[in-house]
């Protein structure tokens, strides 16, 4: 593609040089850069994309784009921008064909059940309309049948827009997309036009990142203020808990600007829940909505899950999906991995792998399987290393409060020593219902030696993941799998 062409659809560039050349690549990493590249330098938390310039520069880039000005006696081509974030999300748009613009496109945020919610509308969509495409932690879906690994809950300003293009190539006529408030902050989707934004709720969780509970709240604001500015033919729709506390500010501040479409089980809402009724393996409530009833039944179990299914029904009908259809595809929700996937369907106890790492999110896993009325639950979980610190203690308190017994174990330690982090998680706690065992798989192994009839173990935190990282390593380690392969060799239980 002609860079003259990518400049009269970016916003705020300068440029040094000649324009007149092709394109063939976008990067933003000097090792991927190859002849007739556009290289944009960005500067990140690690690592300042304009100290690779040169290198960038040697390997046949033909253009940079940079936040700096151009140096003295410099022959090739130069692009400024104030942020090459936003430049570089904007150029992506060009490059890939406007993909967003073709594509009914949801983006999903909150602390909690954005990945459920991102299944649960991924299902709902490719039920009326054939293919769909999804974006998000645990994998993307292009439309062609297969699964790519997931790099990132949402991926970079380039890749998202590839990955868009591909979906509407295949065939893909809508997508659900996971939205972070790290991709958020970073202008990850600034390229983009959405149809429907979901809130699911706030809770603490990366204030590592952003310090404080109000700069994390701005930072998921920030993207529903990209509804207001995102321009094109879109009409678009914020889609709000308002039963969570920053959902309903959230509403708030935008009533008046947005359409907004509002759910929950509190009065007043647009899709509301009643006659809630949790089951061993499946949930049914009634919806009202838009003035009608509906009879819903899922086979997800927890409180939490029905808001997961309100946010994507609610979606789906602001996206025009026929609305009682999409309560009816709801009884076929596909099984999400890694929340609280059920594992250990034969034996007299249940074994649940989830994906809680919040103690939000902790407590509410903890709670649902209280409510399957176990004879007691047992917990393993971890805390992972170079995250908010300040949730540590909040968790054990959690966990302690709800399970019979609690195993703290490694989750992903990163650079941090593990014994440090369980002491930390430990001082939340005030009993004695708990022991500590470093090495997830056996902790896994004693949870299972314990396990009685009628006991439900609850491994937590690392739910889909395939790897383990510490001190720059990543193993394998699946959860899933590793629970699985213990489970074929329990035997009798010890006592606790």
């Amino acid at each position: 593609m002609n860079l003259k062409t990518i400049l009269d659809n970016t916003s705020r560039v300068s440029s040094f040089g000649s324009l007149d050349k092709d394109i063939t690549s976008l990067t933003v990493d000097s090792r991927a850069v190859t002849p007739g590249c556009l290289f944009a330098a960005i500067r990140g938390e690690k690592a300042d994309g304009h100290d690779f310039i040169d290198i960038a520069r040697e390997a046949g880039a033909a253009a940079i784009l940079a936040e700096k000005d151009t140096p003295e006696l410099y022959r090739d081509t130069w692009l400024r921008a104030p942020d090459t974030r936003q430049a570089i999300a904007e150029a992506a748009d060009v490059f890939y064909g406007f993909p967003s613009d073709e594509l009914l496109l949801s983006g999903i945020t909150g602390t909690n059940g954005k990945t459920t919610t991102a299944f649960l509308l991924h299902h709902l969509l490719e039920s009326a309309r054939g293919r769909a495409g999804l974006i998000g932690t645990v994998k993307y879906l292009l439309g062609d049948g297969e699964a790519e690994p997931a790099s990132h809950t949402t991926p970079d300003w380039i890749t998202v827009q590839r990955l868009l293009r591909t979906m509407r190539d295949n065939g893909c006529a809508a997508a659900a997309m996971e939205v972070s408030s790290h991709a958020i902050h970073q202008k990850r989707v600034a390229g983009l036009r959405f149809n429907t934004v979901i809130f699911t709720n706030l809770t603490q969780d990366h204030l590592d990142y952003h310090g404080t509970m109000e700069e994390y709240f701005l930072a998921k604001a920030a993207l529903v203020e990209h509804l207001l500015l995102q321009g094109g033919k879109k009409k678009p729709t914020l889609v709000v808990n308002t039963d969570d506390t920053y959902g309903r500010r959230l509403a708030k501040m935008y009533d008046g600007k947005l359409r907004i479409v509002t759910f929950g089980m509190g009065v007043g809402v647009d899709f509301r829940v009643s006659d809630l009724r949790a089951g061993m393996r499946d949930t049914s409530f009634q919806l009202e909505a838009r003035g009608r009833k509906f009879l819903v039944k899922m086979p997800l179990i927890g409180r939490f899950n029905v808001y997961n299914a309100l946010g994507a029904v609610a979606a789906a009908w602001a996206m025009d999906l026929n609305l009682r259809e999409a309560v009816n595809a709801l009884a076929n929700a596909p099984q999400i991995p890694g929340r609280l996937q059920s594992i250990a369907e034969n034996k007299p106890f249940r074994v649940f792998v989830d994906y809680a790492h919040t103690p939000d999110a902790l407590e509410n896993a903890l709670k649902t399987l209280k409510d399957l009325g176990p004879r007691r639950i047992i917990t393993v979980f971890g805390c992972g290393g170079d995250r908010d610190r300040r949730k540590r203690p909040i968790m054990g308190a959690v966990s302690e409060g709800t399970s019979a017994y609690t195993i703290l174990t490694n989750d992903n330690p990163r650079s941090e020593e593990p014994a440090e982090i369980i002491a930390e998680i430990r001082a939340g706690m005030r009993g004695t219902n708990h022991e500590v065992i470093e090495d997830r798989k056996a902790a896994i192994q004693r949870a299972i030696s314990l396990a009685g009839g009628g006991d439900i173990v609850l491994i937590a935190g690392k739910g889909h993941e395939l790897g383990q990282t510490a001190k720059g390593v990543t193993n394998p380690f699946d959860d899933v799998s590793v629970t699985r392969s213990l489970l074929r060799a329990w035997t009798l239980p010890e006592r606790l």
